[in-house]
């Protein structure tokens, strides 16, 4: 008698444990419903349905238990395994992959073959649903993994909470608990199914906190692109080009390689706008955005840094550079520009600075800008090299002041030109 009561306080424990996960799941997938309906993510989308079928499956499943039919029964765990395809499905998704329906109902597929062709107290039946979900979350990290390009602090975490997923359910059978044990069904092993129902709530609630974490990382990222990004031209803007010039200079410091500014003012733009219209020269402008990405190198930098200002920083020497910019000259003027069937004529300036050991990149744009401005004044549409600069300090500092004096003009011009 004691062991029958022992027995049944045991089942209504783990099926405390079942209700409990599948109650989790509901919620946390309403809630990423919630979120997908307001941030239109469609992996969220995914994700929330997915929780949501695999947490109705589970419930009914406890809930009724051996008062089910086979074929519901094995409906249920079908709808078990699509949930665990739906969760790897949202992880391809979220990185912008296409959805893969045969993979999503593999597992289902797998598994009714395996439960009309194997009967209920079968340890294969144990085995092979296991593997199953334990194959999803495997995939799952690798979809994860495959990201590993992208420089996100949650990736590690997203790759390890489905890998460890997988490790729980795959446990019992490497260790032998099922293939070497009786002939006693899965619900016997009363130990490895509570823990794995506890394993069930711990997977779902840390793998939403990791949602969250790699969709708010994906959002800030999208916002500090944004804010270095200049919206016309698709270059990066002022703050963009500053940040990452510092850090080319930065290394080519580490191994002694000189750098290379090359500033771009196009010329007559303002007779541009007056005549043709501001349009007309948001097109010119992003006309010669195109020519810098396609003429110069992919390990330029490259940025709109004014109204008709560009900037380039190239990881060589003078002589390169110079090479270079008359590259870009040349083919910016044989462009071919024809307005409402007018030609219009499209030059630049360009100003051409290699940079002294020890100057910063406000200093350099300052001496670039005054061999531009020379070039304005020789005629425009020409190459003008900046004479050495002398690298102290005092020097340094006297050309940072002039470029801090210069600067507010031109991210002025830049504002009300975005505006």
């Amino acid at each position: 008698m004691q062991k029958a009561v022992a027995g049944s306080r045991m089942a209504l424990d783990i099926l405390t444990l079942y209700l409990v996960a599948s109650l989790v799941a509901a919620l946390l997938g309403g809630m990423l419903l919630f979120f997908w309906r307001h941030e239109r993510i469609a992996a969220l989308g995914w994700w929330g349905a997915a929780y949501l079928l695999g947490g109705a499956s589970i419930a009914i499943w406890a809930l009724a238990g051996a008062s089910l039919p086979r074929w519901t029964e094995l409906a249920l765990t079908m709808c078990g395994f699509v949930a665990c395809g739906m969760v790897w499905n949202a992880a391809r998704v979220f990185h912008g992959r296409r959805t893969i329906w045969p993979g999503i109902l593999a597992g289902a597929a797998l598994w009714s073959v395996a439960g009309l062709l194997l009967p209920d107290t079968s340890k294969l039946r144990v085995v092979a649903g296991a593997a199953i979900v334990a194959a999803y979350a495997a995939a799952t990290a690798a979809a994860l993994w495959s990201e590993r390009r992208k420089a996100m602090q949650s990736r590690w975490p997203a790759i390890a909470i489905p890998a460890m997923h997988g490790l729980a359910l795959m446990l019992p059978i490497l260790l032998g608990d099922f293939v070497l044990g009786d002939d006693a069904a899965l619900s016997s092993r009363s130990g490895w199914v509570s823990a794995f129902a506890i394993e069930l709530v711990l997977y779902a609630v840390g793998t939403v906190f990791i949602v969250f974490l790699l969709v708010s990382e994906r959002v800030v990222t999208a916002h500090k692109t944004a804010a270095s990004i200049d919206p016309l031209t698709g270059l990066f803007n002022r703050r963009g080009f500053a940040e990452l010039t510092s850090r080319m200079i930065e290394r080519e410091d580490l191994v002694a390689r000189p750098v290379t500014v090359l500033l771009f003012d196009i010329d007559h733009f303002k007779a541009v706008n007056d005549t043709f219209g501001h349009a007309a020269g948001d097109e010119i402008l992003k006309l010669f955005g195109t020519v810098l990405v396609h003429t110069l190198r992919i390990t330029d930098i490259v940025g709109r840094i004014g109204g008709e200002e560009f900037a380039a920083m190239l990881p060589c020497g003078v002589e390169e550079a110079v090479v270079a910019a008359e590259r870009v000259r040349a083919t910016f003027a044989n462009a071919g520009v024809q307005i409402d069937g007018i030609p219009a004529a499209t030059s630049v300036s360009i100003g051409v600075a290699g940079r002294a050991p020890g100057m910063d990149v406000n200093a350099l744009l300052a001496v670039a800008d005054r061999a531009l401005y020379r070039a304005k004044r020789e005629g425009r549409n020409r190459v003008e090299v900046a004479p050495a600069e002398p690298s102290s300090p005092g020097q340094q500092q006297l050309q940072t002041a002039q470029a801090a004096v210069r600067q507010p003009t031109v991210v002025h011009q830049f504002d009300k030109l975005s505006a």
